[in-house]
Parts: structure tokens; C-alpha cells; sequence
């Protein structure tokens, strides 16, 4: 039966705690009912609401009421199940933005820390055994307030929420507090973070946020450190099969990356001492372990690997060598005595979003940032991945773009339509040609160089200053016999064609010249097209209406000259 929320609020009035929990468990019942029905509904694209929105919702100054007569009650001394049934209340009604206006107080922002045990009032004396049902239930109240009040953002950051949760995050390894309470802890502090400046900086530096969430992630994860730099799983040997992460323990770890993600996001170029280097170095090696372990479904490892990679974009650079350290194993994949296990897994995640095709900007450019800034400035890691995406040249006769190895995928990417996934994957190969000109141009044909040997003023050759090592470029023998056919424009050896001026004479040819000048004259001034111009420094620059004029009046000299010989 439909319940009548002006009888509820009537019950609510009477002040009856037990009138009261039966009216709100009513409530909260029907709504928690209604929102399944709809959820399901949305899922099977089955849509037989007919009733029209005023009948469809409730009135929103009788669910005004009903917020401020919940506030009410917490600040009573209630019974527990009452107290639950006030923040289930509060949880559902702050769900609409509609409705945020009783909650969006100080006063009410007050009652829901305090039932979440963020802050304490003066004289009470601290529970041995917090109720964790309520803590939850308040948690998510305040989620729901952050995520759609802008006003109690601001108090929030006011309040200093965040201090209270770092505290209680201090506590994760003791044996009161279930994973429920930490994921709700840190999705609070993750909207705070996400939504906050001040509080973003407050968590980073007044309350130390990395050895504080790198810690947080330590106890989720269960690790130990049987090395400095090196992480493995409690009660698992070496060369063990790593056990699955639980959800619940999955969960509460992608939330930490995100919160550390927002606090991190400006670190990887900057300088930092040798105290910030060793805890970013300790934070990356339980990211690499991240990175090699997997959680209890593909979705949510998939989901779980792409936060880690995002966050170790963020670490200074010459941090990212915690990736390399750990010892060889029987089941590595080594490479000149190193360890590349977590490099090779990124590139095989990389490999793996570029053959989805999908949002390749959010989904792929993390792992290609990383691998390129890796490569950059880790020697081993470089010439790994050069054997692993451009190995010696043997295939000569198909475009570089052409094929499924890994190099023709990238190389497709190079004349992608989105200008960042075609920077960031050109980059890439350029680094690991030691962004040598002549090497690139091989490995991918000039037509697809060209945009970034452009942006770098690199259209002459030369070879882009950089901390490389001498090694050669090896050539195979089917490069080296056909390298003097190869069209460096294609990257392939191409059949040959047809001369189209075989048999015309200079004054021929001139004239067919001056009138590709002309047509190129009037497509510009026409706006259809820009010409450019190559400048001694490798720049391009635009080629304006006076150059054209040059052009024909050279043009014309030199057929004077011409003339003047024939008589």
C-alpha cells in the first residue's frame, strides 16, 4: 500500500520513538522498493510508468519536513535502531538535489560528522566499540551531501572533515574497523579531494597525505616488504601464483589511488628531496604490485590497473625505477639481467586498450605516457621496449602503417583524428628511436613523421638533443639490400612509376611549374588552402601572396633566360 507522507511526518511530530521508527522504516522500505523496480527497469529498457511527474514524486516541502523532523531526532539520545532508520532517511531524501536544503546547514552538517564519529562533542566520552552500521549509514548521508551541495562542500573543507578521516585512516590496521567503514572513508575523503583545492593541499601537507594513504594501502593489500623497494604478498612464497583480491579489498584500494591521484597530480616534473624521492619510491613499489596482481573479476581488474597506471604517471620520474628493481625470478621476463615483469605489463595493458579502439584519449594515453617517460629516462626500460615494438626491420615492402604488429598499430595512431593520441603515440616511437630523425623517418615512413618532425622544428633531420646511450641501430639484410629503394615518404620499397615529365623540355617543365604556382597562388588567397614554407631552422611558416609573386617573377627571369640563349 502507498504510504502518506503527510501521515508520517504526523507521527514524527508526536516526538514517539518507537511511532517514529515505524513510520520511517515505512518510508524507507517503499523508497528502497522503488528505486529497484527502477534500476531494474532502466536495465531492461523497459519503461511502463505511466503516471505523470507531479503524481510521481512527492511533494517537496512535505520531504522538507520530513528532513528537518530526522535532524531533529538525531540530536536526541535515541535508540539505535532509531538512530539507523533517521540516517536511512536522510540517505534516500539526499539523493535528490531537490531536497538538500535541511541538510545543507551547518548545524545538520554537524549531526552527520558526529554520527560518523569525524568529530566529537565537548565532555563525550569515546566509545570503545563504535555502532558501525550508524558510522556507514552517516558516511553515506554526507557522500550524498558532497557530491550535490556545493554549499556543504564548503562546509566541509570548514569543518575539516578531512582531519577527521586521516585520523580514523591512521587506525585502518586495527581490528575495530571493517572494510565498510574504510571504503566510505575514503570515498568521502576522495569527493573532498576531487572537489576541494584547500582540502586537497590540507591532506597533501598538513596531514601528510601520501605516507599517509601509502600506508592505508599497505594494510588494504596485505604486503609485506622482503626488500627496500620490493613488495610481495603476506603468506605467499616466491614464485607463487598471487591470490585474487576480494571486491571489498579491490574497492577500498581504488579508492586510495583516486584520493592519491588528486593529491599527486602536480609531482612527476618537479624537483624533490631525497625524504619525498624515498616515499615516492616506496609508494611505487606497491603500485608495481598493483600493477601484477589482479582482483576477483576482469572488469574490476581492468578498472584496478587503470588507477595504478594513472598514478604512477603522476610520481617523479626518476622514481619510476622501483618499476626495474626487484630480483629476477624463475617466471620473469627478464632482460639483460632485469626485471621487466611490470614494464611488459604495461605494454601489454597498452596493447590491449589500442586493440579495443575505444575512448583511446582516457584509456590508452596513461600507459603510453608512462612507457614514453619510462623509456626516456631508464636506459634498460628503452631498449626493451625498442625490442618488443620495433624490432630490426625485415618486412620492406609494407607501409609501416600496414599489419597487426604492434609498431603498424601505433604507427596508424600517428594520423589519428585526436591530436593528443596522435602526439602522445608519435612521441613514443620517437623516444624509442632515441629520437634520432633518420631512425623515425625508417621505422614509420616520413608522411607519418611529419607532423611531430613539424611541431619540433625537425623537418631538415638532425637529432633532437637528449640523455642516450651510443648503441647501434642494427639492419637486418632485406633492409640493407633495399634500403637504397625505399620511398622515405611511404617507408616502403614502392613500384616503380612512370616519369610523368620524360620528354618535356626545361621551358616545358618550367611552365608546368609557374602554373602550379599560380593554382597554389589562388587556392590561398581563395582561403581553401595555407601553404607552407620550410625555413633554414626546420621551422614551417606560412607562404603569404608576396612569396607567390617571387616565385612567378623567378619564374619569368629564368624564362627570359632561357629564350635569350635559344636565339
Amino acid at each position: 500500500m502507498k504510504m502518506d507522507l503527510n501521515a508520517i511526518i504526523e507521527k514524527m511530530e508526536t516526538g514517539d520513538q518507537d511511532a517514529a521508527l515505524i513510520a520511517l522504516q515505512t518510508y524507507n522500505k517503499e523508497k528502497w522498493s522503488a528505486g529497484l523496480l527502477y534500476e531494474l527497469a532502466v536495465k531492461s529498457q523497459c519503461f511502463t510508468f505511466e503516471t505523470n511527474e507531479h503524481e510521481h514524486r512527492e511533494d517537496g516541502n512535505l520531504q522538507e519536513r520530513l528532513g528537518e523532523l530526522v535532524l531533529s531526532f538525531l540530536e536526541r539520545d535515541l535508540q539505535p535502531s532509531c538512530q539507523l532508520a533517521c540516517l536511512e532517511t536522510i540517505r534516500i531524501l539526499s539523493r535528490d538535489k531537490k531536497c538538500l536544503a535541511p541538510f545543507s546547514s551547518r548545524a545538520a552538517m554537524e549531526i552527520l560528522a558526529h554520527h560518523a564519529a569525524l568529530t566529537q562533542k565537548e565532555g563525550e566520552a569515546t566509545t570503545e566499540i563504535p555502532d558501525l552500521e550508524r558510522i556507514v549509514e552517516a558516511l553515506k548521508c554526507l557522500c550524498n551531501m558532497i557530491l550535490n551541495s556545493e554549499a556543504a562542500q564548503g562546509l566541509g573543507a570548514e569543518m575539516h572533515l578531512v582531519v577527521g578521516l586521516a585520523e580514523r585512516l591512521k587506525q585502518c590496521r586495527e581490528p575495530i574497523w571493517n572494510l565498510e567503514v574504510l571504503f566510505f572513508d575514503l570515498r568521502l575523503t576522495f569527493m573532498l579531494t576531487a572537489l576541494r583545492m584547500d582540502v586537497r593541499t590540507q591532506l597533501q601537507q598538513e596531514l601528510r597525505g601520501v605516507n599517509l594513504l601509502a600506508e592505508a594501502l599497505d594494510a588494504t593489500l596485505g604486503v609485506c616488504w622482503p626488500d627496500t623497494c620490493e613488495v610481495a604478498r603476506a603468506g605467499v612464497t616466491d614464485g607463487e601464483e598471487l591470490p585474487p583480491f576480494s571486491r571489498e579489498v579491490t574497492e577500498c584500494a581504488m579508492e586510495i589511488l583516486k584520493i592519491l591521484f588528486n593529491i599527486t597530480f602536480d609531482t612527476n616534473h618537479r624537483q624533490v628531496d631525497e625524504e619525498e624521492a624515498a616515499m615516492y619510491r616506496h609508494l611505487g613499489a606497491i603500485l608495481r604490485h598493483c600493477l601484477m596482481s589482479i582482483a576477483d573479476s576482469e572488469d574490476r581488474t581492468e578498472e584496478f590497473h587503470s588507477h595504478t597506471c594513472n598514478l604512477l604517471g603522476n610520481l617523479p620520474l626518476p622514481c619510476l625505477d622501483v618499476l626495474i628493481l626487484p630480483k629476477v625470478q624463475p617466471c620473469s621476463v627478464e632482460y639483460t639481467g632485469v626485471n621487466m615483469d611490470a614494464v611488459n605489463m604495461l605494454l601489454d595493458l597498452m596493447e590491449k586498450r589500442l586493440d579495443r579502439g575505444k575512448k583511446l584519449k582516457e584509456s590508452l594515453l596513461p600507459s603510453l605516457n608512462l612507457l614514453t617517460e619510462s623509456s626516456r629516462i631508464h636506459r634498460g626500460t628503452r631498449k626493451f621496449l625498442r625490442m618488443k615494438v620495433l624490432p630490426p626491420l625485415r618486412d620492406v615492402m609494407t607501409r609501416p602503417e600496414v599489419g597487426n604488429t604492434l609498431r603498424n598499430k601505433l604507427v596508424r595512431l600517428m594520423t589519428h583524428i585526436d591530436t593528443d593520441v596522435k602526439h602522445c603515440a608519435a612521441e613514443f616511437l620517437f623516444v624509442l628511436c632515441k629520437e634520432s630523425v633518420s631512425r623515425f623517418i625508417k621505422y614509420t615512413g616520413y608522411g607519418n613523421a611529419a607532423g611531430l618532425l613539424a611541431a619540433r622544428g625537425l623537418m631538415r633531420g638532425g637529432h633532437n638533443p637528449g640523455h642516450y646511450s651510443e648503441d647501434e641501430d642494427s639492419e637486418t639484410e632485406e633492409y640493407k639490400e633495399a634500403k637504397a629503394q625505399i620511398n622515405p615518404v611511404t617507408g616502403r620499397v614502392e613500384e616503380e612509376q612512370p616519369n610523368p615529365m620524360e620528354g618535356m623540355t626545361e621551358e616545358q617543365k618550367e611552365r608546368e611549374a609557374m602554373k602550379l604556382v599560380h593554382m597554389f597562388d589562388k587556392l590561398s588567397r581563395e582561403n581553401l588552402i595555407q601553404p607552407m614554407k620550410l625555413e633554414p631552422d626546420g621551422q614551417m611558416t606560412k607562404l603569404n601572396p608576396d612569396d607567390f609573386t617571387k616565385l612567378s617573377q623567378q619564374g619569368q627571369i629564368t624564362q627570359n633566360d632561357s629564350d635569350s640563349e635559344v636565339e
